[in-house]
């Protein structure tokens, strides 16, 4: 996983965070929910890339 990459989806998870926490905030559950699910697409977008950085180690191994 390259640093943009990273730094991209950390940014994205901590968006979703901060509109969760204005959403309960406000007792917004819209904003709550639309955080909530930021933070989860964000946390799929990590594994993806782990997994694939996994694939790559493992290739490289058998090099």
């Amino acid at each position: 996983m390259s640093f943009t990459d990273k730094v991209k989806n950390e940014a994205e998870e901590l968006t979703g965070k901060a509109k969760q926490a204005v959403g309960r905030a406000t007792d917004n559950e819209r904003l709550v929910v639309e955080g909530e699910a930021q933070e989860t697409a964000a946390h799929a977008k990590k594994a993806g890339e782990h997994v694939k950085d996994a694939g790559k180690d493992v290739r490289d191994a058998f090099q």
